[in-house]
């Protein structure tokens, strides 16, 4: 008589129960501790346990139940059966699924024979844990031995290229798929042009994908992530509505693309049509597709789409909440930023690091010091979050901003790290708000060695000799600009009107309106200094005469697109500009007039943060 022993039950009770057809009875033993199982016949005789092994371990890799798995390991081991080749297949596919790539390599290694799936699935397993290299190389020893490969063989090394090595590689790797006639495969295509995206060769990606004479879901996707990778987000759009004109199946990668495209070009309407198109499918409640809305309404300016996306989206992660957060910072809404981190525990999900960038980021933008240091000290000890470079860096530019230079200067010195070009840069910064030529030139010094190609820097400075008056210094270092190769970023703004995006440079001349954007602008100028608007010169920092000053200030590339906007779109709404440079103080003054003229809202998105213009005030409360 056959005795079942009694064991704790386990994931392997579901599976040896579907066992009972084949077998009468499985007497589950010990094994130097490690569970194991012996296969008996109807008739007590002892009956092949290699198919139920086998079952077992497919069960366990689907599962990744190591402890299970290595039991039949250790079970395998203990018959001699660990040379049958399909079995040492299923043990580097268990490992390589666990996260054992050392274990499954071993099994590997004392294969006497290797079949294509061996090779195949090792080489996918040490791509997939981040070993590159090692799989770069065993795909050469394979080559060597004269072993047969497959589209997958060829597909995982490139994947194994992909942002790792040299685009040489790549190229090398393309021609050997061309050799083998491959590069026509729809695996080995998608891999290819996600390669080339990846190592910044978008063209060769572009070809590959144009190249392909069949086209999956994620070869759509990874053409449309690499363009978006490359800040091509006018060429991702394109290709997203190629997609749609195809009718091809709905993909929610494919659509995260395209939101993230919008949000880099801050095209609201584009993103309004994307957002429509997949609500229509059933992507709106996807927790990552709203987090990506949530980002994308926020980027263009419009916190109020973001905060709907944010409400009507039930399940809640972390990821979720810092988006909204980030949003609600990154157009100073300070107040909506604490209580949205306080609802957020209260929920029971518990800040993290990108958490306290954002409310820490909120405390900046408005001035908060001692809320700042306050959530500075919490993230350490109450939910031990240890503070990284750009927590630091948060710091410094809440305790700059307020006019506290020493203060952040000391703790640029006291950090556990080395401080970063940001640090430097923002500290310079508040240097020039606050008129500290001392440590301007410390900070400017180290930004020279840090960043040497920055025009930016020797501007800024620049800036502060001429607010105090230094113009030899001044003069010494616009000669060092204009003879050196470093350039200084124009400042550039631009405005979406009917789905059509125009850009405006300082003292622009190309644009087919300009003629009459610059006599609108004039007639707008007169009217608000009849409102009180006064040009200010000293936000113009070249030595000139007042008036002169006046007319450059006056061309500003973000009054030529408010102006614009005003002359283009509908009365009631809202005017969108995106800016590339820190808006300056002048043109701060001009937008609080404008909105409060023409009785609408101006939103500008500068470096730092959104302004939105309404009656007169800013939302920054002039501080920024």
């Amino acid at each position: 008589m056959i005795v079942l022993r009694r064991y704790k039950k386990t994931f392997l009770d579901h599976h040896t129960a579907l066992c009972y057809r084949k077998f009468s009875a499985i007497s589950i033993v010990e094994l130097d501790g490690i569970k194991t199982q012996e296969c008996f016949s109807p008739v007590g005789q002892r009956a092949d346990p290699v198919p139920l092994l086998h079952e077992l371990l497919q069960a366990c890799s689907t599962t990744r139940a190591i402890m299970e798995g290595q039991a039949c390991h250790s079970q395998i081991i203990r018959i001699g059966f660990q040379t049958n080749t399909l079995t040492s297949n299923m043990l580097i596919n268990l490992y390589a699924k666990c996260g054992l790539v050392d274990c499954a390599r071993k099994v590997f290694d004392e294969m006497s024979e290797r079949s294509l799936v061996s090779w195949n699935t090792m080489i996918g397993s040490l791509t997939h844990s981040g070993k590159e290299r090692e799989a770069l190389g065993l795909f050469l020893n394979m080559q060597r031995e004269g072993n047969p490969f497959s589209e997958f063989t060829v597909s995982s090394v490139l994947c194994a290229c992909a942002g790792k090595f040299a685009v040489f590689e790549c190229k090398q790797l393309h021609a050997f798929a061309v050799k083998a006639s491959m590069d026509s495969n729809v695996f080995v295509g998608t891999a290819l042009l996600d390669v080339y995206a990846k190592c910044g060769f978008i063209k060769d990606a572009s070809c590959v994908f144009e190249c392909m004479p069949n086209k999956s879901l994620v070869t759509w996707s990874s053409m449309m992530a690499g363009y978006v990778q490359t800040a091509l987000y006018e060429e991702a759009l394109v290709l997203f509505h190629k997609a749609q004109v195809l009718e091809l199946e709905a993909d929610p990668f494919v659509f995260s693309s395209a939101i993230c495209a919008c949000a880099g070009l801050a095209s609201l309407n584009e993103g309004n049509q994307v957002h429509a198109a997949l609500c229509k499918v059933g992507f709106g409640s996807n927790i990552f597709i709203a987090s990506s809305l949530i980002d994308m309404y926020a980027k263009c300016g419009s916190i109020e789409e973001a905060y709907t996306v944010f409400q009507c989206t039930e399940e809640r992660n972390i990821v979720l909440w810092n988006a909204m957060i980030s949003g609600f910072a990154r157009h100073a809404c300070s107040l909506e930023v604490m209580i949205l981190f306080e609802k957020m525990q209260q929920s029971g999900m518990f800040p993290n690091e990108v958490t306290y960038i954002s409310v820490l980021s909120a405390c900046s933008h408005m001035g908060l010091v001692e809320n700042g240091r306050k959530y500075f000290e919490l993230m350490r000890k109450e939910h031990n979050v240890s503070p990284n470079v750009v927590h630091y860096s948060t710091m410094v530019d809440i305790l700059g901003r307020t006019g506290l230079i020493v203060d952040a200067h000391n703790l640029i010195e006291n950090m556990p790290f080395s401080a970063t070009a940001s640090m430097w840069g923002s500290l310079l910064a508040s240097c020039r708000i606050h008129g500290n030529l001392q440590l301007a030139e410390v900070a400017a010094e180290h930004l020279f060695e840090m960043e040497p190609d920055n025009a930016g820097n020797h501007v800024l400075l620049s800036n502060i000799y001429a607010a105090n008056n230094k113009w030899e210094d001044v003069a010494r270092t616009r000669k060092y600009l204009k003879e050196s190769e470093v350039k200084k970023e124009r400042g550039k703004s631009w405005i979406e009107v009917k789905n059509t995006v125009h850009s405006f440079m300082v003292g622009e001349r190309n644009h087919p309106r300009i003629a009459d954007i610059y006599s609108k602008l004039d007639d707008l100028v007169e009217e608000l200094k009849k409102l009180g608007y006064l040009a200010k010169g000293e936000d113009e920092l070249h030595k000139v005469e007042e008036s002169t000053k006046h007319e450059l200030l006056r061309h500003h590339s973000e009054k030529l697109a408010v102006t614009f906007g005003l002359m283009c779109l509908p009365p009631s709404a809202p005017i969108r500009i995106m800016k590339n440079l820190r808006i300056c103080g002048d043109c701060h003054s001009f937008m609080k007039f404008t909105s409060s003229f023409v009785r609408r809202e101006i939103i500008v998105r500068d470096t730092n943060r959104f302004h939105h213009f309404k009656n007169g005030s800013c939302s920054c409360q002039d501080f920024w």
